[in-house]
């Protein structure tokens, strides 16, 4: 019987627990996916503290790859033994094995890694999302990117210098200035820096025209202050708490500015939009100009502490989690 991370209650990594699991045989549009790398991403920690709202108990997880083990009777475009990849809008991937829709599973392209394509999937549409749809980087852009070399962080960083952009990138220790120097990043400010100031010297006074902010409750504000009259406010991610709630004359009074909250599911709601999004990144992926850092990796049944690392900010680019 296959095994699998389950959650009967939310709390701190001690709730991950590792059990089995029944699975049936796939419906007439699945796949069973038997996984071989499944990605670790901070939606797993909300979802785990119940930040995000989910019925329990649940295997949590939104992203892997692996191979295709069998196919429902409706499915034509995939093969047994075919090698792909996933990012779902439910939860589930904390397994060795799962039943996924096959409109939402993409073939791994050769000369791309199962850790690798694990790893970027989420984290790589995110950023594919972020600067090619909700805001798109244009050549010379100031661009703020926090987290900058965290997992999201990192792939937009190397995205945005592609496009020509300019980028200043917040990080939290020198560890992780010096990753984000590597990447291309032309300023590199830590948290407690005074990033404000460094995005006004940097865009002679003007401001950025957008900033990426995954972090939350203890940025928002600063970076609305970051921005150039008529720039955009992306807040993506939570990792400091949610951000409480805001005024619209908070963004009258800087500028006129733009603040969205997008979430991708919303970005690849069709097959084909999901399938364009993945061939831009895979593309990018094997040309190098995105190059996946896989910081550490760590048993599936390890998940807890996987999640201590993630939470104290201890990682390094990607994790992933090996079944």
């Amino acid at each position: 019987m296959p095994q699998a991370i389950r959650i009967h209650h939310h709390g701190g990594p001690e709730v991950l627990q590792w059990e089995p699991i029944e699975i049936g045989e796939p419906g007439a549009d699945e796949v069973l996916i038997r996984h071989t790398a499944v990605g670790l991403n901070f939606f797993d920690v909300y979802e785990r503290t119940g930040l995000y709202q989910a019925t329990l108990p649940l295997t949590p997880g939104r992203e892997a790859a692996g191979v295709v083990e069998k196919l429902g009777s409706a499915v034509r475009y995939f093969s047994p033994g075919d090698r792909v990849a996933y990012v779902s809008n439910t939860s589930g991937s904390y397994s060795e094995q799962r039943l996924v829709p096959a409109e939402r599973v993409v073939r791994i392209p050769e000369g791309i890694d199962d850790r690798v394509a694990a790893a970027v999937l989420l984290k790589g549409l995110t950023a594919q999302m972020l600067l090619r749809q909700v805001y798109r980087v244009r050549k010379n852009d100031f661009v703020l990117i926090h987290a900058a070399a965290g997992g999201v962080g990192s792939i937009a960083l190397s995205w945005a210098k592609y496009l020509g952009a300019r980028v200043l990138a917040i990080v939290g220790d020198e560890a992780k200035a010096d990753h984000a120097k590597a990447l291309g990043a032309d300023q590199v400010v830590l948290t407690h820096d005074d990033w404000v100031t460094a995005a006004k010297t940097m865009s002679a006074e003007r401001g950025v025209h957008v900033v990426y902010d995954s972090v939350g409750k203890d940025t928002f504000l600063r970076s609305l202050d970051c921005l150039r009259s008529r720039g955009m406010m992306i807040t993506y991610g939570n990792s400091s708490g949610a951000v409480p709630p805001v005024a619209p004359l908070e963004l009258a009074k800087r500028g006129s500015l733009f603040l969205t909250r997008p979430t991708l599911f919303d970005y690849i709601r069709t097959r084909n939009a999901l399938v364009r999004a993945v061939q831009e990144l895979f593309e990018l992926v094997s040309r190098g100009v995105i190059n996946v850092h896989i910081g550490q990796a760590f048993p599936l049944k390890e998940a807890a502490q996987a999640h201590r690392e993630l939470e104290a900010r201890r990682t390094t680019g990607s994790t992933v989690l090996m079944p």
